[in-house]
């Protein structure tokens, strides 16, 4: 599920092969998350998620290297999503406008799906070891989104003020995640990464 439903998701054609890997997977996903959502993550065993989804444990350990991971099945998609927030924004747009868009956006699609991600977060803040897997797996987005943001402004790949802003702009939607107002916390960390990057983007000397 990761940061969305699994719902309506659409990608370019594949072959017969891996058509059946994808169904496979998306089966083990959600039957995972059905049997999280009944008995709870600790009390459901790899074993039962094989036998619902009627593959065997082998077969599952091919699609996903632990528990955990059954239950944040998109995070390639989430990656390419960050990154052409910003290399794919409108011209004209800021950059830290189309990640605070980006960010609220993500909220959006929650609240359309409305009780399934509500239960779905449930479970993940009720959950200690999912709550720390679910932190790592956003932050291992920071070098592709930071790569990204250094070629915008033509800095090097490594560049300590896109690599800090990166961090930062990840860590603001994860604080969010714990908000009474997610929105308005989004909003405030934005405010504030957008006083402080027009004054250290590495090309703030030619910037407009």
């Amino acid at each position: 599920m990761s940061e969305t439903t699994s719902a309506g998701r659409q990608g370019p054609a594949m072959g017969r092969r891996e058509r059946k890997k994808a169904a496979t997977r998306r089966s083990l996903a959600d039957a995972a998350l059905e049997l999280f959502l009944e008995h709870g993550f600790d009390q459901v065993s790899i074993r039962d998620i094989a036998e619902a989804a009627d593959v065997s444990t082998t077969t599952l350990f091919k699609h996903f290297p632990s528990k955990e991971a059954l239950l944040f099945d998109l995070d390639a998609d989430v990656e390419q999503a960050l990154v052409a927030a910003v290399r794919e924004r409108e011209p004209g747009t800021p950059l830290l406008t189309a990640l605070r868009t980006h960010m609220l956006g993500t909220r959006a699609v929650k609240a359309e799906y409305g009780e399934q991600i509500a239960a779905f977060e449930r479970l993940v803040n009720s959950t200690p070891a999912l709550v720390e897997y679910h932190r790592r797996m956003w932050m291992r987005h920071e070098r592709a989104l930071t790569e990204a943001i250094a070629a915008d402004t033509g800095a090097p790949a490594d560049d300590p003020v896109c690599a800090a802003l990166a961090h930062l702009a990840l860590e603001a939607r994860a604080l969010a995640g714990g908000a009474a107002d997610p929105e308005a916390a989004v909003n405030a960390a934005f405010d504030l990464l957008e006083r402080g990057w027009e004054a250290a983007r590495p090309d703030a000397g030619r910037a407009s």
